[in-house]
């Protein structure tokens, strides 16, 4: 375990992530976040809209919106669709219908008679540019003379072709070939330009200046719309310089708050007295539903083996497993067929499930420096949301290091963590009333 590199360690692959986030999401979440807009006209009239009607969408759109289950517009699809073209800059978790906003964008300004690309999506991978061309064909249905195109590596066209699709989703190389070397596509009619998935798009090499390479050939009325789950500086600049002059929709800063989670920790010496410990707590108390947090792939596959032979139902999620595995391993626990869930730090990022009772760290969460990762903490066990809002944490501590850790942990959230004797089962029944 020593030696071996810890998933911290490794490169997070973001549009893995992203992809598992899009796969397993069936419906829209309830954000608890404000949402913040910072719009250039204050006195329009979409900032307080409160249906798609409102919003003056074509009647076939209309028809695709609701087709697609959305009752109401959110504050960022609203902000998508000004009557007057503006650009926009828009962060939001996933799962919030960043791709249903910029969709209704596109789809609100193409003009399905004129036989020439006049929308262009871009997208870090592939696999992502596809599930965004399932929305837009999705929300496109009523459009009998809309068609997509996919520019991306392997789909092959003869040189000199122009191309008669009104939209075309595709990576940012590939693009950008599509609009200058190869000239498939007329840069100069291009209404609308949507870079989604930012962080991702700035994570993967060469994406960033080939995106402001293509933003650099469109017209000056292009509608610029960029979407990012996250807003760190380096989003910001290049956001900044990708979409002049724009209106922006951002979350405030989520307060870090655990008041409603009883937190505990679990004193050991070993993995194996953990391990026994963690057994106790299974039967001294009903739990419905597990996620049990490790450091390593390695730690991971073992403790899913050991409670699989005690007679567990056990998921394992783990970082070599495809991104589809991993999304049918998470339907299997969120339809109740797995109880327990076993993960390390990069996969569980982002799962939510409701029925989750008791949040275990099998290790403590630490950064590649081996400081206390508060905000993995806050994401593993705290975020309204994501765990329910009653629940209960169980820290395994087997080393002054970790002892550390956990102090370090209660300093930063102000909150007492107490110590649970698991070998006494009337303390353990106490915790779970």
């Amino acid at each position: 375990d020593n030696v071996e590199k810890t998933e911290d360690e490794e490169k997070e692959d973001r549009a893995a992530q992203s992809l598992l986030n899009k796969l397993i999401r069936s419906n829209l979440v309830d954000t608890t976040n404000q949402v913040e807009v910072l719009q250039r006209d204050p006195t329009s009239p979409l900032y307080s809209v409160k249906s798609f009607e409102e919003l003056r969408l074509k009647p076939q759109l209309l028809q695709g919106v609701y087709a697609m289950g959305f009752n109401r517009p959110s504050k960022i699809q609203e902000n998508a669709l000004p009557m007057i073209p503006q650009n926009l800059i828009a962060q939001s978790q996933s799962g919030t219908g960043k791709t249903a906003a910029f969709v209704l964008a596109m789809l609100s300004r193409v003009e399905p008679g004129n036989k020439y690309p006049q929308c262009l999506c871009l997208s870090p991978t592939y696999e992502l540019a596809l599930q965004t061309g399932k929305v837009i064909e999705q929300m496109g249905n009523f459009y009998p003379d809309l068609k997509l195109a996919y520019a991306v590596r392997g789909n092959k066209l003869e040189r000199g072709q122009k191309i008669s699709e009104q939209i075309v989703i595709g990576t940012p190389g590939t693009v950008l070939d599509w609009c200058s070397k190869l000239k498939f596509i007329d840069p100069k009619k291009i209404k609308v330009f949507v870079l989604d998935e930012a962080d991702v798009m700035i994570a993967t090499q060469g994406h960033q200046d080939q995106s402001i390479r293509i933003q650099r050939m469109l017209p000056r009325d292009c509608q610029m719309l960029l979407f990012s789950a996250t807003f760190e500086d380096s989003v910001w600049k290049f956001a900044q310089k990708v979409v002049p002059d724009p209106n922006i929709i951002k979350l405030k800063r989520e307060e870090e708050t655990l008041d409603t989670i009883k937190q505990y920790y679990v004193l050991c010496n070993n993995r194996d007295e953990k391990f026994r410990a963690l057994c106790n707590i299974y039967g001294a108390i009903t739990i419905a539903q597990a996620m049990i947090f490790c450091h390593t792939r390695k730690t991971a596959g073992w403790l899913a083996a050991e409670l699989s032979r005690e007679g567990h139902q056990v998921a394992l999620l783990s970082g070599e497993m495809m991104v589809e595995q991993r999304a049918a391993v998470i339907e299997r626990f969120r339809e109740g067929k797995e109880k327990v869930l076993v993960t390390t730090n990069v996969c569980a990022r982002g799962i939510d499930v409701e029925q989750v009772s008791v949040v275990i760290n099998f290790d403590l969460p630490v950064d590649k420096d081996g400081n206390p990762d508060n905000e993995t903490y806050l994401h593993r066990i705290g975020r309204t949301g994501r765990f329910g809002k009653r629940g209960l944490a169980i820290n395994m501590v087997d080393s002054k290091h970790s002892m550390n850790i956990l102090n370090r942990i209660q300093e930063h959230f102000n909150k007492k963590i107490n110590k649970l004797d698991t070998d006494d089962l009337d303390e353990i029944e106490k915790i779970n009333n």
